[in-house]
């Protein structure tokens, strides 16, 4: 075929595109009526292909499958049948319940979740009054593309760009990072699928182009494949030894693979090179992992002065929010997150940390209606996680029931982020190990450990191995956890109350007085169990 009907059948194919993705556009923003979707409706929605903000020009790559019917069918059985009790047991078939009708609330549940995961950019997109979703300091993005501020506007215009110029390399490089970005700050992992064909068209274009190799680095890096987002950011800084996205995900590679003397040379290095907020926040997180709490808040503080764009403030007052936070500091962190909404309305991560930090600080009902505003947006495992628990602790008569609710959404979300070839094993032996299936919790714990050893890990390691009675076995990972400084109140709790398991009463003790004198609110029902168990255990030190 001469060069010529190349270009003639790319062409056909972007004029395919765009009508389909016109189509699920309307689809997603016309809904017939609000309510639970009737069976032929679900069927329908799951089979949209993918959809764009109907604010610009619909996307240019070909269309990529994201989740369909019969995965959805299959997240619809995985919430039904998975429905967990308060103590971690499961429900199996629902059956203990409310039979069928909680069966079908379930489905409902979760075909609400795919609907919202994969046509959750058309919300994203399409908001101008100040919530608008902002785009941080993304190395690689052009920055007349991104004049706007909007990571949906921006994305509407490389759209347009590349229909015009589809052999421009720099242009589906670009636009492979931006999906890879609006997928990390909207909690939608159909976009992952989409990036990578947009990264693999521009490096097929131009094959060593270090902007699409950190580009892969990153999407790697964002599905928690974390060996070859190390080997991508490599070769990138092998083309450019000043990629600040290069340099960026390297450090992260180098962090979730619990190699952390290598992160910290990684870090020290990248501010040599290009110093800037991506680098001073990764900079900030090696250092506190270390313990080492005042550099972190120092450089973070450093970083937040100079910040100018509305998503580097967002991002950055959110991660001094988070630090304030975890040193139990909620006021502090409240500051924080709103100077972070201010700039950003609908930036989830502020959003959530308000939430966590509300809940902390005794506002229970407002805790519990932002978290409900978050999940209802982007259902992710971690707000699900918390707003049951923040259910739970309520314990209004309805409450219990819609806390198995949340539970059970998490593996619904984990089956659609498989789907799109995200690693999921952290956040289900997290989730599963409080609120669902404990053996599932430790064969996802042991499988994320062969992975990487990192602190994280060993404290889900530890944790899936204590619910499952094998306290001995855990005691050596719980203590791993926290051998490094990072002063997280969970892995101290976690690491209490397996040493009072295994007799080590004196050191429970220590646990759990350190857990709750560093953050007393760090989870509305595990703080609870502390307080009770050290109690009993005679109380402080």
């Amino acid at each position: 075929m001469s060069p010529r009907s190349n270009d003639d059948a790319q062409e056909r194919d972007l004029a395919d595109d765009t009508a389909d993705a016109a189509d699920a556009t309307d689809a997603a923003a016309a809904p017939e009526a609000p309510g639970t979707p009737e069976p032929a409706e679900t069927a329908e929605m799951a089979e949209t292909p993918e959809t764009v903000e109907p604010a610009g020009p619909v996307e240019t790559v070909e269309t990529v499958e994201t989740v369909g019917t019969a995965d959805v069918a299959e997240t619809a059985d995985v919430a039904a049948t998975a429905g967990t009790v308060g103590t971690g047991q499961r429900v199996p078939g629902g059956r203990r319940e409310s039979g069928r009708l909680r069966v079908l609330h379930l489905t409902a549940c979760a075909v609400a979740l795919a609907v919202a995961m994969t046509a959750g950019a058309v919300v994203l997109g399409n908001r101008d009054d100040g919530g608008t979703s902002t785009v941080s300091s993304v190395p690689g993005l052009a920055p007349e593309l991104l004049a706007g501020g909007s990571l949906a506007s921006s994305i509407s215009a490389l759209q347009s760009h590349l229909k015009a110029q589809p052999k421009d390399s720099g242009g589906w490089a670009t636009l492979g990072i931006a999906y890879v970005e609006q997928a990390r700050t909207g909690g939608d992992p159909s976009r992952y699928p989409q990036a990578q064909r947009a990264l693999e068209r521009s490096l097929k274009l131009s094959p060593d182009n270090d902007p699409a190799l950190a580009g892969r680095a990153a999407l790697a890096a964002a599905r928690h494949e974390f060996p070859e987002a190390l080997r991508y950011a490599d070769k990138a800084l092998d083309e450019n030894a000043f990629s600040e996205r290069a340099l960026s995900i390297r450090i992260d590679a180098l962090v979730e693979l619990g190699r952390y003397k290598e992160a910290s040379k990684a870090a020290d290095e990248a501010d040599s090179r290009r110093p800037g907020v991506p680098v001073f926040t990764r900079y900030a997180y090696v250092h506190e992992l270390r313990g080492d709490v005042r550099t972190a808040r120092r450089v973070l503080e450093q970083a937040l002065a100079g910040a100018t764009a509305p998503g580097d403030v967002a991002y950055v007052a959110s991660s001094l929010g988070q630090l304030s936070w975890r040193e139990g500091e909620y006021g502090t962190a409240l500051k924080y997150y709103e100077r972070a909404l201010r700039a950003d309305a609908a930036y989830l991560p502020a959003l959530e940390g308000r939430a966590r930090a509300q809940a902390a600080n005794g506002d229970r009902a407002a805790a519990i209606l932002g978290m409900e505003e978050v999940v209802g947006r982007f259902p992710l495992p971690g707000p699900l996680v918390v707003l049951g628990e923040l259910y739970e602790a309520r314990d209004g008569e309805e409450d219990r029931a819609k806390a198995r609710d949340q539970y059970a959404l998490v593996n619904a979300w984990t089956a659609l982020a498989r789907a799109n070839g995200v690693n999921a094993d952290l956040d289900t032996a997290l989730a599963a190990a409080e609120h669902g299936d404990r053996k599932a919790a430790l064969r996802a714990a042991r499988a994320e450990w062969e992975r990487r050893e990192t602190v994280h890990t060993a404290d889900a390691l530890a944790w899936a191995l204590h619910v499952n009675g094998r306290d001995d076995e855990a005691l050596p990972y719980a203590r791993r956890a926290t051998a490094t400084g990072y002063r997280d109140a969970t892995f101290l709790y976690h690491r209490g109350m397996i040493e009072r398991a295994t007799g080590h009463k004196k050191e429970a003790r220590a646990g759990l007085s350190s857990a709750l004198k560093l953050n007393p609110g760090f989870s509305p029902v595990g703080a609870k169990v502390a307080e009770k168990t050290l109690t009993a255990l005679g109380g402080a030190q």
